[in-house]
C-alpha cells in the first residue's frame, strides 16, 4: 500500500497518541490529530504540527493538523485511531459517530477488554446508520512511550507482537491485511477476549499498585515492573494469571504464558514471571506512580477486571483475585467500578445468556 497517499485521524494528546502520530508519519501517512483541549498540548504540536521524538523512534515528525475540532480532523480519513485512554472510549465515540463516513476503519488502540465492542456500541446508539458501513477494530498500545519537558517524547519500547481483532471475530478478514501492513507484528485473535485478556498491564498494573500501595502513597521512588514484587509475592499475580486463562478457555481460547507476552512484546528472560518483569529492557526505568487514583488502577480495573467478572459469573468460572483487585481498587479510588465501568450493559450485552455472548463474538 502507498501510506503516502493516506490520510489518518489520531484521538487524543497524551503519550500514546504522540508516539502513534510520529509513527504514522514516519510511513509518508498525514497525520491529523485531535484533541479536546489545544492547551495541553506542547506548543510546538498546538502551532507548528511537529514533535521530536527520540529512542527506539528518532526524528521530528510533522503533523497535517491539530485541532479541537472532530469533523474537520475525520474526514476523508481512511483510519481513525481512538488513542486515548479507554474510560474515555465513550465519550470520544459519542463525539465521533456524527461525522463517520461509509468505509472507515476505527482503531480502538489499547482496547482492554472488549474495547472495540463497547465503541460500536455508543456508535451505533449514537448514529445507527454506522451499522454496517464503518469497522471497529482493536489492538493493544504499541508503543511504550514518555512525553518530556523539552517538549519531546521518548519512545522507550516498541511491542514487536500483539493481537488485533473486531467485535466479531468474523469480520477480521476484510480489515487485517491493511492492519498487518501497518503494523507488521500483529496477528489475529481467536476472538474478542482472547485480545483484551492477552495484555500485561491489565495483569500487573492494579494488582502491582494494590501490593505496594504505601510506597505508591508516599511517592516512595521504586521501579513499578522490577521492585513491585518479589519471589515470595509474585504468586499473587499467577494465580491472577490462572483466572485469566480460566475466563479465556471459557470463551473459547486460550491465551499465551505472561513471560512470554513480555517475550514477544520486547524481548526478555522467560524463566519465570517475575525474571521476565526484571529483564524487560524498558522496564528497567520504568518508575511507579506517586498517586494511588491513577490509571493503573482505575482503567485496568474498571476496562478490564470489571467486564472479565461479569464474563466469569456468565461463565460460572470463580474469579477470587481478580474480585480482590476490584474491592480494593474501589475502596482507594472512592467508586464503584462495577457501577462505573465496562458492564455488560455498557457492552450491548446485557440480556445475552453465556451461550448468545460466545456466539455472537465468533
Amino acid at each position: 500500500m502507498n501510506f503516502k497517499n493516506m490520510a489518518a485521524a489520531v484521538l487524543g494528546g497524551g503519550n500514546c497518541a504522540h508516539s502513534l502520530s510520529c509513527y504514522l508519519s514516519s510511513l509518508g501517512i498525514a497525520v491529523r490529530m485531535w484533541v479536546r483541549n489545544l492547551n495541553h498540548l506542547f506548543p510546538c504540536v498546538r502551532n507548528d504540527h511537529h514533535i521530536k521524538a527520540y529512542g527506539k523512534l528518532e526524528g521530528d515528525f510533522s503533523f497535517y493538523s491539530v485541532s479541537n475540532d472532530m469533523a474537520q480532523a475525520v474526514r476523508g480519513c481512511r483510519f481513525i485511531f481512538v488513542a486515548t485512554v479507554t474510560t474515555a472510549y465513550r465519550d470520544v465515540a459519542a463525539k465521533l459517530a456524527p461525522f463517520l463516513e461509509k468505509g472507515q476503519i476505527i482503531v480502538v488502540f489499547s482496547s482492554k477488554l472488549a474495547g472495540s465492542v463497547e465503541f460500536e456500541n455508543v456508535l451505533r446508539q449514537v448514529n445507527p446508520q454506522t451499522a454496517g458501513q464503518v469497522t471497529v477494530v482493536e489492538t493493544d498500545a504499541l508503543f511504550a512511550s514518555r512525553l518530556q519537558k523539552n517538549q519531546t517524547v521518548w519512545v522507550r519500547g516498541i511491542k514487536h507482537w500483539n493481537l488485533v481483532c473486531t467485535p466479531r471475530r468474523r469480520d477480521l478478514p476484510a480489515v487485517l491485511p491493511l492492519m498487518q501492513e501497518l503494523f507488521p507484528g500483529l496477528l489475529p485473535a481467536d476472538n474478542v477476549i482472547q485480545r483484551g485478556l492477552s495484555d500485561f498491564g491489565a495483569l500487573a498494573h492494579p494488582l502491582t499498585m494494590i501490593a505496594n500501595m504505601n510506597r505508591v502513597d508516599r511517592a516512595e521512588p521504586f521501579l513499578f515492573y522490577c521492585e513491585g514484587f518479589t519471589e515470595n509475592t509474585i504468586v499473587l499475580m499467577e494465580e491472577l494469571e490462572k483466572e485469566f486463562q480460566a475466563v479465556a478457555e471459557a470463551y473459547n481460547t486460550e491465551l499465551l504464558p505472561a513471560k512470554k507476552w513480555l517475550d514477544n512484546y520486547y524481548g526478555c528472560n522467560t524463566e519465570s514471571l517475575l525474571k521476565a518483569m526484571c529483564t524487560v529492557p524498558n522496564y528497567q526505568t520504568s518508575q511507579a506512580p506517586t498517586v494511588l487514583n491513577h490509571r493503573y488502577m482505575r482503567e485496568d480495573v474498571s476496562c478490564t477486571l470489571v467486564p472479565m467478572h461479569y464474563l466469569a459469573q456468565l461463565a460460572g468460572v470463580n474469579t477470587p483475585i481478580a474480585d480482590s483487585v476490584i474491592t480494593f481498587a474501589q475502596v482507594l479510588s472512592r467508586d464503584n467500578f462495577y457501577v462505573s465501568g465496562r458492564s455488560l450493559q455498557r457492552l450491548g450485552w446485557d440480556g445475552l445468556s453465556y451461550e448468545e455472548i460466545k456466539e455472537w463474538i465468533a
